[in-house]
């Protein structure tokens, strides 16, 4: 019975949210009182047979619904009441659990549309944004050369080292150039980073709407890597920029939903663009 209610648990699109994990979880408990008290009810039931048949006479029958008589009955009733309760019960969390599961999958869909809108506008040419008051969240890079070594960079790290120094000087142009190229021949977590990377340079030269699109990808690489929450937050932060705050909270709440305890520092940002967003 254990393995039917996990097995018919729905599934929600990318990463569960808490709430959805635990509530699984007393589901399972749920189901497991309930196979106790239907075992306690089964056993009683044939302590009264067996009763019965030693005195040489069958007891009475029962009505269909109606409990059996003395205190064996009363208990009896008892325990399937109990049943009854705890069925309500679980069908109660898994109306829960599917209501949250639809929620998150709109939001999903939505902001994935969203970023699909953009990433096709950027395509053909339709790209940039407007200066507002929202910005990427920027990250920690190594000390070295400016944009003017990239061309001693020949692997996807050292495109990465010149590209994160350049933006730290707010050479935003050459910290492009030089995630881009890191993007070529990059490959796991150095692509996510050179991702990022291209999503922060665009935000700081305020092409919001081609930011979004390069931290959702960045996001898209890797989504529960280290990356993810401060790629959600890159998405946010630019649709903030550009104006959107419907498909802003969208992200804020993609963000909640997959990461619910979070680094200080995200948790902080999050709050923040919540803020500016409106977001209910």
């Amino acid at each position: 019975m254990v393995l039917a209610l996990c097995a018919g648990a729905p599934v929600v699109i990318g990463s569960a949210p808490a709430l959805a994990q635990v509530n699984s979880r007393e589901g399972i408990e749920l189901q497991n009182q309930i196979m106790e008290l239907r075992q306690q009810l089964s056993q009683m039931q044939s302590a009264g047979g067996a009763s019965g048949a030693s005195s040489g006479s069958l007891p009475p029958p029962t009505p269909l619904g109606a409990a059996p008589a003395g205190n064996s009955g009363d208990l009896v009733a008892q325990l399937v009441d109990r049943v009854n309760t705890l069925e309500d019960q679980q069908r109660d969390m898994r109306g829960q659990i599917e209501q949250l599961t639809n929620q998150l999958k709109e939001q999903n869909d939505a902001l994935t549309k969203q970023i699909g809108d953009m990433s096709f506008a950027m395509q053909n040419g339709k790209g940039g944004g407007v200066p507002a008051p929202a910005s990427a969240p920027a990250v920690e890079a190594s000390s070295g050369g400016g944009a003017s070594d990239a061309p001693h960079a020949q692997t996807p790290d050292a495109y990465l080292k010149t590209g994160n120094s350049a933006l730290l000087k707010r050479d935003y142009s050459g910290a492009q150039q030089n995630a881009e190229s890191a993007l070529k021949t990059a490959k796991g977590g150095a692509k996510v980073d050179a991702q990022f990377l291209l999503g922060q340079s665009l935000a700081g030269q305020k092409q919001y709407r081609d930011s979004a699109v390069s931290y959702y990808d960045a996001y898209k690489l890797s989504p529960k890597g280290a990356r993810a929450p401060d790629a959600l937050l890159g998405v946010s932060a630019s649709l903030i920029a550009l104006g959107d705050k419907k498909a802003a909270c969208q992200a804020l709440g993609k963000l909640k939903a997959e990461f619910p305890s979070p680094a200080a520092r995200v948790s902080h940002a999050s709050q923040i663009f919540t803020q500016r967003a409106g977001c209910s």
